[in-house]
């Protein structure tokens, strides 16, 4: 079955980025010249997928606004003679299709995916986490979809992390079926450190066979007192069957201020008319501090 839709949880409080997050959705903080709630769209539309379903809360309005029709801009610029950047917004309104849910309370990922269900309906969906960038020749999603469109199975994206990381994450245990891919056996959500079963870690990327949602409607609170994915990934790799491909790709956590900063360096260095002035830039500061 076709994958068709994208659920993208953006209902945290960003509260490591207060207090610019007071006022301002993380997801919708800068990447360069756009927002980075941007930059996974258009991994979804580049991986086929263009129907779009944002779980939000109050006061995330504006990443509904940002998706929307602006006729007013565009009559602004159209005015102007900006064919250039009407282009570029006519594109933002136009590419995806988008339906948005409420998470009325903060229970955690598996919540906020739970809170989808009648949106996504009976059929796989893509769950993709905003502050997951990933900068591949091929996207991160469309390499999940590939895995997919093989076994018909739910599929997870894989990370090998240091050792000395895997309780940040949650972490599989699984028995590889080919180059990068494995059959996962288990799941477990930030082993205490020395206890990980493996170092492959589960990276903001998934698709999911309908029967997660009761899985997640039944399901007890975790980690956290949280109602957490990991927690229904598991159940489901014991029933229906769970595979984890390690994708091609540079990964960027902008969920914190050293990984957004790092990512903005990254794409800024890929803009041709940027990346000199920031390659001068750095280079006298570091000569500065070396004096």
């Amino acid at each position: 079955m076709q994958v068709r839709k994208v659920v993208i949880p953006a209902a945290g409080m960003g509260t490591r980025f207060l207090p610019a997050t007071k006022v301002v959705p993380k997801e919708l903080f800068p990447l360069v010249d756009r927002p980075l709630i941007q930059e996974v769209v258009d991994e979804a539309v580049a991986s086929g997928i263009n129907n779009l379903i944002l779980v939000t809360a109050r006061g995330k309005s504006a990443m509904e606004d940002y998706f929307d029709i602006d006729p007013g801009l565009e009559s602004f610029l159209e005015r102007k003679g900006d064919k250039g950047m009407l282009q570029r917004v006519r594109e933002i309104s136009r590419m995806i299709q988008v339906a948005s849910v409420r998470q009325k309370e903060p229970l955690g990922l598996g919540h906020a995916v739970l809170c989808a269900r009648d949106l996504v309906g009976l059929e796989p969906f893509a769950v993709i986490l905003p502050d997951d960038l990933i900068d591949a020749a091929k996207p991160c999603l469309a390499q999940l979809l590939d895995l997919f469109a093989r076994t018909g199975k739910s599929v997870v994206a894989l990370q090998e992390v240091p050792d000395d990381q895997t309780h940040m994450y949650g972490i599989i245990q699984g028995q590889k079926t080919e180059a990068g891919v494995y059959r996962v056996e288990s799941f477990v959500e930030k082993p205490p450190p020395g206890t990980a079963p493996s170092n492959l870690a589960v990276i903001g990327r998934y698709i999911l066979a309908p029967g997660i949602f009761s899985l997640l409607e039944s399901q007890e609170r975790g980690v956290g007192g949280e109602i957490q994915l990991t927690d229904a990934l598991n159940s489901l790799a014991g029933t229906d069957g769970v595979y984890g491909v390690v994708f091609e790709g540079l990964r960027y956590d902008a969920g914190d201020r050293l990984g957004l900063l790092k990512a903005n360096i990254h794409y800024t260095l890929k803009d041709d008319m940027l990346a000199p002035g920031l390659l001068q830039f750095m280079a006298d500061k570091i000569a500065i501090t070396k004096k």
